[in-house]
């Protein structure tokens, strides 16, 4: 999952072949993609909060920690400041409620839910802050995405999910959407990749002291050995990998092609929640992610037509 943290002017792509773009896109397509599986897999067994916190935690301080021995230097002071509003926004806000809501939402329908970020993004931005003239199509882009969210709340007029994991979701994405529209205008270190282990392993250490708080660790939860690779999984694949490859595309190619993982990594989660973990795919579910999908796609075409 993981979408815009730190967004870098793009440069210019390789006319050539190259297995390493590659590759990254395989990164950013299905590990991304694959992690709400793995989520699904961990909070059924592991506290939601824990899970996020151990999660964020160690990939920012092994991200954080090998970027300083390159030699990138320390955040100032008031950069610390910044990213910890970016890892209370973008980690704490975002990730808490989506770990909790995959107890009980089907990892393929909380991706698609997710996949709302980039309509979200586009409103906060163009409506909130840029304060942009009114414009219908754009309007309508985003209503559709919406309108595929409420055919996926509800079945026969009655309701399909509970109401508050679902809410909890698009409440987290919003935050997540904020953070990517502030971080713009923050003091935050030159290297992105520095800067997002050092939002990362504020935001695991909330999350942490949140789930402490919450009495999450009283008595100690049991993990197994499946929950305990999940984990590893997600700090690993997801986070570790999958971002490292983020940034590298973002360096070397246009934002808006390297954003074409919103749309595909609902197809991946979907797909892979119903092969192996026997999640359930209705009509309703098909149309619903058609609808968030469509939406997406428009906008993204939008924001690059805009470039």
């Amino acid at each position: 999952m993981n979408t815009t943290v730190i967004e870098q002017p793009a440069g210019a792509a390789s006319k050539s072949l190259d297995i390493r773009v590659l590759l990254a896109f395989f990164a950013i397509y299905v590990l991304w993609g694959t992690s709400f599986l793995a989520i699904r897999i961990a909070v059924l067994e592991v506290p939601p909060l824990f899970a996020a916190g151990t999660r964020f935690f160690v990939a920012g301080m092994v991200l954080y920690g090998f970027m300083r021995l390159r030699g990138r230097p320390r955040p100032a002071g008031s950069q610390w400041r910044s990213l910890a509003l970016i890892g209370l926004l973008m980690f704490v806000a975002e990730y808490g409620p989506l770990f909790w809501a995959e107890k009980y939402v089907p990892s393929g329908i909380a991706s698609v839910l997710e996949a709302t970020l980039p309509l979200i993004t586009m409103a906060l931005e163009t409506w909130v802050f840029r304060r942009h003239r009114f414009h219908w199509p754009l309007l309508a882009s985003i209503l559709l995405g919406f309108c595929g969210v409420s055919v996926l709340l509800f079945r026969n007029g009655e309701q399909h999910f509970g109401w508050l994991p679902c809410i909890a979701i698009l409440a987290g994405a919003t935050t997540w959407s904020l953070g990517s529209v502030l971080n713009r205008s923050l003091d935050l270190p030159e290297s992105r990749p520095l800067t997002s282990g050092a939002a990362m392993a504020p935001g695991g250490g909330m999350l942490l002291v949140l789930s402490a708080s919450f009495g999450e660790l009283h008595p100690l939860p049991h993990v197994s050995m499946r929950a305990a690779l999940a984990i590893l999984y997600l700090i690993a694949c997801p986070s570790l990998l999958g971002f490292t490859a983020f940034v590298w595309l973002l360096a070397r190619m246009p934002a808006t092609r390297v954003a074409s993982h919103a749309y595909v990594n609902p197809v991946v989660a979907v797909a892979l929640g119903y092969s192996v973990a026997g999640e359930v795919i209705t009509t309703r579910t098909l149309i619903g992610t058609a609808l968030v999908l469509a939406s997406v796609i428009l906008i993204l075409r939008k924001e690059k037509a805009a470039i």
